[in-house]
Parts: structure tokens; C-alpha cells; sequence
């Protein structure tokens, strides 16, 4: 799916948390139980929940963010992406204190590197397809942003997250037998959704500015990237195909920006690391 939006992976991981079966403290360690003769087998994943209509739960996109400046400075981030200058890039990110929290609480960023060197660990921008600086020009088009880490104040983070009940979003998925992270959100409104993973198929339905259910054979490309179309359920229960960069999911990445007395600069990253 698209790049997402942090701000409701927060929402979703504590849902996946309170549907998670309480912890039986009855249980042996691991480590003391007698292994299965070859080793140990994991079982096999039980199968995904049969596709039924749904309530469908509103979401509502974000804005952009309203400071001048900043958008001077995603233009300005813009044109470094498109030309790979890299010691331009340098001058705007932070010379240190730059964080890279692949997962809440947790900083991998490296104390003993520049603000560059740690941002180029974190998207990859010496992947030798160039796959980097393609994130960065996305992240740079990015008109929307909010300020969603509590202990980094005046620091904001892009792409801001939607607005989703959060007591509607666990009886969706509580009533479908599915999990937070099967659910993902048109990027705009009346994105449509056709019989077959072709662009020319017949369009079934449009979605409104609702969750939708992405279905779990979505499999990657041999390359690894995610295929042009993804397998949906809509609330009335039929399935079709979107094209895949017009849905978001959580889950996914966030850049960060800081204000100093010279103008924004880029503070940190949310997410998994780039590949070389």
C-alpha cells in the first residue's frame, strides 16, 4: 500500500493490543519444554476471516499544514530529491539529535553520525535503484503534517495521520473476526473499484472516504514491491480490485521536521529502514 501515516498506527497497534488474548501465567517457559523430534514447527496461520458485509467507518483525510515556510521548504526538499545532491540535502536536515525510531521508544539512529550519514541509513538513500531519493521526493510532496510526538514539542511528522473512531474501528473489526492491520483507507474520494486487476476492468462500486478491508493474497512482486492492484472487500461484501497507490495503510513511514532560527529542517524518521 501507500505510504502511511503513523499517527494511526498508534491508534491501530493499541487496538491489535486490547484484541490480543490475555497471557496465561499457567504456561511453562519455552525453554523448558521438550522440542518435537526435527526441531520446532510453527502452525500454520489459521485462515483469513470469510468476506461479509461490513459498517462502514468514516475516515477523514488530513489538510495540509498551514505554515508558509514549510511549504518553501518541501519545495526546496523537492529539488534536492530530483537532483540527488546529497551535501545540499546535508543542509537541511539536523547536524545532531537526529532520531530514527523504528519502533516506538526505541532510536536506532547511530550518537557517533552526522544527521545526514544517520537519514541516509534510514531511507535507504545509497539503494543502488535510487529507491531513496524516490522516498524522499514522495515525503516532499507531502502537504500534510502534525505534531504527534508528545515529548518532542514543536516538532511535527508527514504524512499526518487520518481521523478514525477508535471504538468504531475495534467493533469493525471485532465483528469481522480481523485484524487492525487489514484495514486500510482510500487516499481520496469515489476511488473506484473494478472486477479484475486491470485498469481497464469494469468498475463494480466507488468507495467513499471509508476503512476498507485489503485481503491478505496481496503477495509482493518477485522484486519485492507491491503489486499494482490490491484485493478489497467493501461494506456491501463484494470484492474487487484498487489500484494500488490510491488506497493508504498504516503502518508505513513518517518524516520529521523541526523549526529552528534558520527555517525547518529535517529531525527524524518513523519506520523501517531503506535497503542498499
Amino acid at each position: 500500500m501507500r505510504r502511511s501515516l503513523f499517527a494511526s498506527t498508534l491508534i491501530l497497534a493499541a487496538l491489535a493490543v486490547a484484541l490480543l488474548p490475555a497471557p496465561s501465567h499457567a504456561q511453562g517457559r519455552s525453554d523448558q519444554l521438550p522440542l518435537p523430534p526435527g526441531g520446532f514447527k510453527p502452525p500454520p496461520p489459521p485462515p483469513p476471516a470469510p468476506v461479509k458485509p461490513y459498517t462502514p467507518v468514516a475516515v477523514t483525510l488530513p489538510g495540509p499544514y498551514a505554515d508558509a515556510g514549510f511549504a518553501a521548504f518541501r519545495k526546496q526538499l523537492a529539488e534536492v530529491a530530483q537532483h540527488k545532491d546529497r551535501a545540499a540535502l546535508a543542509k537541511l536536515v539536523v547536524a545532531q539529535g537526529f532520531f530514527w525510531m523504528q519502533e516506538p521508544g526505541k532510536d536506532s539512529a547511530e550518537k557517533g553520525k552526522s544527521g545526514i550519514d544517520n537519514l541516509a541509513d534510514a531511507i535507504g538513500l545509497d539503494a543502488k535503484d535510487g529507491s531513496g531519493w524516490d522516498g524522499l521526493a514522495d515525503f516532499a510532496a507531502e502537504p500534510s503534517a502534525a505534531p504527534i510526538l508528545p515529548d518532542r514539542p514543536g516538532m511535527i511528522c508527514a504524512p499526518a495521520g487520518p481521523q478514525i473512531d477508535p471504538k468504531a474501528f475495534q467493533a469493525l473489526v471485532e465483528s469481522t473476526q480481523t485484524e487492525p492491520f487489514d484495514w486500510g483507507y482510500p487516499a481520496q474520494d469515489g476511488v473506484e473499484v473494478r472486477s479484475a486487476a486491470k485498469p481497464n476492468a469494469p468498475v463494480i462500486e466507488k468507495l467513499g472516504l471509508i476503512l476498507i478491508r485489503v485481503l491478505p493474497d496481496n503477495a509482493p512482486a518477485e522484486n519485492g514491491s507491491m503489486p499494482p492492484f490490491l484485493h478489497v472487500a467493501t461494506p456491501s461484501g463484494k470484492t474487487g480490485y484498487v489500484a494500488t497507490e490510491t488506497i493508504a495503510s498504516p503502518g508505513n513511514n513518517e518524516l520529521c521536521y523541526v523549526k529552528d532560527a534558520n527555517g525547518w529542517k529535517i529531525a527524524g524518521f518513523l519506520g523501517g529502514g531503506g535497503e542498499d
